[in-house]
């Protein structure tokens, strides 16, 4: 019986949420051309984002709140992407009950040029606060709370504190934390760090590449789970 009523309440979720409805013009446009491209992600990189979409699957199967937490060493550029693209997907699929957060082994700031490129692909970013670690209200959607970002530890205060799911989307800080308190699963997703090429002439277009990287694989993750809980 409680299978039952579990299944209910997820379809009756599912239906009511359209796909994309709310995500704003620009932003809608650009996970629609990533969408596209998900075939193209190489089958070993399909294998990582399986096993992540299959222990979201059985989360949401069994009814339970989703916390995804993408770690990097700095929260300054590919946990970031990685946090309002997640958040993103949910809304793109119609996913309920995702909550998306990022932090890091250290602070330091959203590097500005992560930042650009995020408005580049449709976000609409502003400032709240300035300074050396600015905090930003990035909106995604229409009738949609704005993320708040910012360069934190993973486990501020403002992050969940157990039964999260950690992401570590970068290799050092895959390998500086083995064992991250508090997580429910942990899993290893990185990606190439666009830093590498600050302030040389192709700095805008590896930032732009790397976003649409995550774009890509992120919707192509949550569309994993869409096809399974529909």
């Amino acid at each position: 019986m409680n299978e039952f009523f579990v299944i209910l309440f997820l379809g009756i979720m599912l239906g009511n949420v359209a796909m994309g409805s709310e995500i704003l013009p620009e932003l809608k446009k650009y996970a629609d051309d990533s969408a596209g491209d998900i075939n193209l992600i190489p089958s070993e990189r399909q294998v990582q984002l399986d096993e992540i979409a299959a222990y979201l699957t059985n989360r949401v199967q069994q009814g339970k709140n989703i916390d995804m937490t993408f770690i990097c060493t700095h929260n300054s550029r590919r946990s970031h992407i990685s946090q309002l693209w997640a958040a993103v997907a949910t809304e793109y699929y119609g996913i309920p009950n995702v909550r998306t957060y990022s932090g890091g082994t250290e602070a330091t700031a959203f590097n500005h040029r992560s930042v650009r490129a995020m408005k580049k692909a449709g976000f609409s970013i502003d400032v709240l606060e300035d300074g050396k670690n600015p905090v930003y209200l990035c909106k995604f959607a229409d009738g949609k709370e704005p993320l708040k970002a910012f360069s934190k530890v993973y486990d501020e205060k403002s992050n969940p504190q157990s039964d999260f799911i950690a992401v570590m989307v970068c290799s050092d800080a895959d390998e500086a934390c083995p064992f991250v308190s508090g997580a429910a699963e942990r899993f290893s997703l990185p990606y190439d760090d666009p830093k590498n090429f600050d302030n040389t002439e192709l700095e805008e277009s590896k930032y732009d590449e790397r976003t649409k990287q995550i774009a890509t694989e992120i919707l192509y993750l949550f569309s994993k789970v869409r096809n399974k809980v529909n």
